[in-house]
């Protein structure tokens, strides 16, 4: 009976023995995680079912040893593996290892291999060598290649994310009862050193630009009490002396009713932000300059009237409000007037359908009443949706104002002009009356001494052709001095000009007024530079501009006598200087300057045209005037030519 009791309860115990062997099978199954065990002595090993399968086996395919498994270990990872587990071997400790091997079919997985405390395969087995190494061990095998590949695909990720945070200049944050964290980026972006730990408050505040402590603080505060997030850019301080602009974003964390902290983020906007700056400053300077030429830009669709882009300039010449938000299309075109209307809905339709750019005036009735003209200017790009213009629009309303001005002024010139007409034929009269004065009253002269030379018994009748030969030469020159002045008067008419030796003007003049210089005691000197160069002048305009002068002098000297000086001189300015001197009365002592305007005289018999045809002259050869009182009695007038080389240029 006690047998079969004994037969009865090991075959319990076998039975409660398979039981238990078969659910850690199915344990090990579903958690691949083998068992195996290694005979140091014999290098046989053993594994459970799991492990073949791990191993890509059937489950105890064949017997294993220690050969056979290090054949299936990575090629990579044996010699590292058993070198490993010798040294821990030998320094008495467990070798524990993560490993690769590839399986009969070529596929590689990553097994991670725990050894057991107790280094035998039977607990209390504690047997050794002399040396004291184990004779057995025994411990566990798991498949961990999913785990690892998960792994692999964290750090991956965490790169990405690492070096997505540095190439986006964007660090993350979070802070909840548990602590602070910080991204690397995050630090890189304060200047700080991530081996010092997330910063405290009041460290973190000490970094803010001192213009911004006291409302990032608030911000920090009503976080805090009201766990409200905020988005807001603010300036640092690194704590290199970089002043930097960041944008911090802060979200509250909120788990089934209850707060739990907060996650943020911080990104460096430094270039944005002066970019931004810089865009502010531009569009401002570009509204100003609007504002001050009175022009605003826009762009929109002609055909759909939809209004992309309108500047406040734009509003403010429509007499509109720019703060009042978008103005509509039909607002601007409304305040076109009526009879301005059709023929610009003309134009723009015809731009429209020629896709080609438009430029149009029109008027306006602005909303105060004021009635504006502004110039329209739209360009269309080939690449744009039909209809699609950018332009500009000037108020030209003062430039309108001023164009119907100048018209009146171009009628009252007109008017001017033709009075001026009239006076110049008055003029010319008085000159030609003045001008041949002298050579009339020469061939006068020259007539009566004729007369007298036929008269006498027998008539002289040399010198009677000698006196009729001065009255054709005196005729001659009172026909020319007429064709010349009436050239210089009448526009259009093209200067006989050529070259000129002043010497020899002068020779001549003198010549012509010696008889009468003589009569009133007058003795003509000149002074002529040897280096003067020829110039460049009508011949006869010349040489009354020579008479007059000398014949002024003279006229000044009838009374009393004297000296009568011309001289000539280069000036360093390419010029040549005539002054003709006299001793007479000299200039009256007030308005000068008046002497040289027409019909202004201090002669009782003067016709006030003499000094005025003398300027006429020398300023339309490129020369001036002037008269100066000379430093004992008398005047001296000059005047300027142009030399040769100067002409030629």
């Amino acid at each position: 009976m006690a047998n079969e009791d004994v037969q009865k309860m090991l075959a319990e115990l076998s039975k409660d023995l398979l039981e238990s062997k078969a659910r850690l099978e199915e344990a090990q199954r579903v958690a691949h995680v083998g068992h195996w065990e290694w005979d140091l002595e014999t290098n046989v090993v053993v594994w459970s079912d799991e492990t073949y399968r791990i191993f890509g086996l059937n489950p105890q395919e064949h017997p294993m040893d220690l050969a056979t498994v290090r054949s299936m270990v990575h090629p990579e990872d044996r010699e590292p593996l058993y070198q490993g587990v010798d040294q821990d071997l030998v320094a008495g400790e467990r070798p524990n290892a993560e490993f690769r091997i590839v399986r009969p079919s070529g596929e590689v997985r990553t097994v991670s291999s725990l050894t057991s405390e107790r280094w035998s395969s039977l607990p209390g087995d504690t047997k050794r060598d002399a040396s004291g190494r184990p004779y057995k061990l025994f411990g566990t095998i798991q498949d961990i290649t999913e785990r690892k590949r998960a792994e692999e695909a964290l750090k991956q990720s965490q790169f990405y994310l690492s070096e997505g945070q540095r190439l986006a200049h964007m660090g993350s944050w979070a802070f909840n009862d548990s602590g602070h964290y910080w991204s690397e980026e995050l630090y890189r972006i304060y200047g700080l050193d991530p081996q010092n730990g997330a910063p405290t408050v009041e460290q973190y505040l000490a970094l803010i630009h001192p213009q911004d402590r006291a409302s990032m603080a608030e911000t920090i505060n009503r976080m805090q009490e009201e766990h409200c997030g905020f988005d807001q850019i603010e300036r640092i301080i690194r704590p290199d002396g970089q002043l930097r602009y960041v944008r911090a974003v802060a979200v509250p964390v909120v788990e089934q009713g209850v707060f739990k902290g907060f996650i943020g983020t911080t990104m460096d906007v430094t270039e944005q932000e002066l970019l931004t700056q810089e865009l502010r400053r531009e569009q401002a300077y570009l509204a100003e300059a609007q504002s001050l030429t009175h022009t605003g830009s826009w762009a929109c669709n002609l055909l759909t009237r939809e209004i992309f882009h309108s500047s406040d300039e734009n509003a403010r010449l429509y007499g509109f409000d720019p703060s009042q938000g978008a103005i509509p299309f039909d607002r601007f075109y409304n305040a076109i007037l009526a009879e301005d209307e059709v023929a610009l809905r003309a134009r723009l339709e015809n731009a429209i359908r020629e896709g080609a750019d438009y430029d149009v005036g029109f008027r306006i009735r602005r909303t105060d009443g004021a009635l504006r003209f502004l110039r329209g200017i739209g360009h269309h790009n080939p690449s744009q949706e039909i209809g699609e213009y950018v332009g500009i629009t000037m108020d030209i309303t003062e430039r309108k104002r001023a164009e119907e001005e100048r018209e009146k002024l171009r009628q009252l010139e007109a008017d001017l002009a033709h009075i001026n007409r009239v006076n110049l034929m008055g003029e010319l009269a008085a000159a030609l009356a003045h001008e041949i004065r002298q050579p009339i009253a020469a061939s006068i002269t020259s007539a009566n001494a004729c007369l007298r030379w036929l008269a006498r018994d027998p008539p002289d009748l040399e010198r009677a052709r000698a006196a009729a030969a001065r009255i054709e030469q005196d005729g001659n020159r009172a026909a020319d001095v007429i064709n010349h002045l009436r050239s210089f008067y009448k526009k259009g008419t093209p200067p006989e000009r050529e070259m000129v030796d002043i010497k020899e003007i002068v020779r001549e003049m003198a010549a012509l007024l010696r008889k009468e210089a003589v009569q009133h005691s007058i003795k003509i000197h000149s002074e002529l530079g040897e280096n003067v160069p020829n110039v460049l002048a009508d011949r006869v305009q010349l040489q009354q501009v020579f008479m007059n002068l000398m014949l002024n002098a003279i006229e000044a000297m009838k009374d009393t006598g004297g000296k009568l000086t011309i001289s000539s001189r280069s000036t360093p300015q390419g010029q040549v200087t005539v002054s003709i001197g006299d001793t007479g009365v000299g200039l009256p002592a007030e308005n000068t300057e008046r002497i040289f305007d027409a019909f202004h005289t201090t002669k009782p018999q003067g016709t006030g045209m003499g000094l005025a045809i003398t300027r006429s002259i020398v300023e339309a050869h490129g020369g001036r005037v002037w008269g100066t009182a000379n430093q004992d009695a008398g005047a001296t007038f000059h005047f300027t030519l142009p030399a040769k080389a100067e002409a030629d240029a």
